[in-house]
């Protein structure tokens, strides 16, 4: 399983990598990523993406843009990756065009999105760009991108890197407690506020 997930994502990147100035224009949308790159990937990790085992909406594995309260608002993540109906990570998926690493709207937005689900990672990619963020670190609109990334790949780098991606993200990692793990270890490294506590403080400040 691990090495025909590592062989799509092969033959993903060498595509990607063949029409990258293509990919890089505005003109190639968030939609078409989306389709031709991310959700493959993701479906190579073993995830389910567009439900073709035919699951009631609660037992889905992948929520396509899910409804989270952030604040006094109704937000929604591009996919909500989930176990048995539990939500595991958010991704949130921007076009190719958009620089990721330098870029802080993407990551204040994914890590309000899942510092509100109270989630301890989630990601943001472009496909060229798989940026790994630790959400137990209150987000501030004025916060670089690198506050709270644990982790960051190029597309160039996935299959070198595919061990790393695969252990922590594949439906097979989660499910074996993988993910859990890699969290376990990220966590409480400088500066990083406890969720509860930092949740409870801004409840108080909505009332």
């Amino acid at each position: 399983m691990k090495e025909q997930a590592k062989q799509k994502l092969r033959e993903l990147v060498e595509r990607f990598r063949r029409n990258l100035d293509v990919y890089k224009k505005s003109a190639y949308n968030e939609a078409q990523v989306r389709r031709e790159f991310i959700d493959p990937f993701f479906e190579a990790l073993g995830w389910d993406v567009s439900n073709k085992q035919g699951f009631a909406e609660q037992y889905k594995e992948v929520v396509l843009e899910d409804t989270i309260k952030v604040g006094r608002s109704t937000r929604a993540p591009d996919y909500s990756f989930r176990i048995g109906g539990q939500r595991k990570f958010f991704v949130e998926a921007k076009k190719p065009a958009v620089n990721i690493k330098e870029d802080v709207s993407p990551a204040y937005q994914l890590r309000r999105y899942a510092w509100s689900a109270k989630l301890p990672l989630s990601v943001v990619t472009d496909f060229e760009e798989f940026s790994v963020f630790d959400c137990r670190i209150k987000p501030n609109p004025n916060d670089k991108t690198s506050v709270g990334r644990i982790a960051y790949y190029t597309f160039d780098e996935y299959l070198d890197k595919f061990d790393a991606i695969y252990d922590v993200f594949s439906k097979e990692a989660v499910l074996k407690g993988g993910f859990d793990k890699y969290a376990e270890s990220t966590k409480g490294k400088k500066g990083t506020a406890e969720v509860d506590s930092e949740f409870l403080k801004e409840i108080e400040s909505w009332r």
